[in-house]
């Protein structure tokens, strides 16, 4: 992992203006840019790891932080009767673009099924 501070990192100190949704100690939520669904947040633990592979080898504890955060994001949503995704996009051939682990918290909305 290089030095360079990612753009999650940026957001998470402020750097950059995001609409954050929820935040706690170990974890950052705010609405995503380009939205696929009426509801969409990102959820960004505050220490950076690459994917999540390098999140669930190097600290689970952060990890179930990630998932309690997820939860808690749909109930302040409003989705989390009805239903909503938790996506993790880990490295390039699955989407990921932003090299700082995030989930992806989607609803609001009937979604689609995965797979072509």
């Amino acid at each position: 992992m290089s030095d360079a501070e990612t753009l999650f990192e940026r957001i998470i100190a402020g750097e950059i203006p995001s609409e954050k949704v929820y935040e706690d100690e170990t974890t950052y939520a705010f609405r995503d840019i380009a939205p696929q669904a009426r509801v969409h947040v990102l959820v960004v633990p505050k220490k950076r790891y690459r994917n999540l592979a390098e999140l669930a080898a190097g600290d689970p504890r952060l990890l179930a932080d990630v998932a309690s955060t997820a939860r808690k994001v749909a109930e302040i949503e409003g989705i989390a009767e009805s239903g909503y995704r938790v996506v993790f996009n880990t490295d390039g051939d699955a989407g990921q673009t932003v090299f700082h682990v995030h989930a992806h918290v989607l609803g609001g909305e009937q979604l689609g099924h995965f797979g072509r």
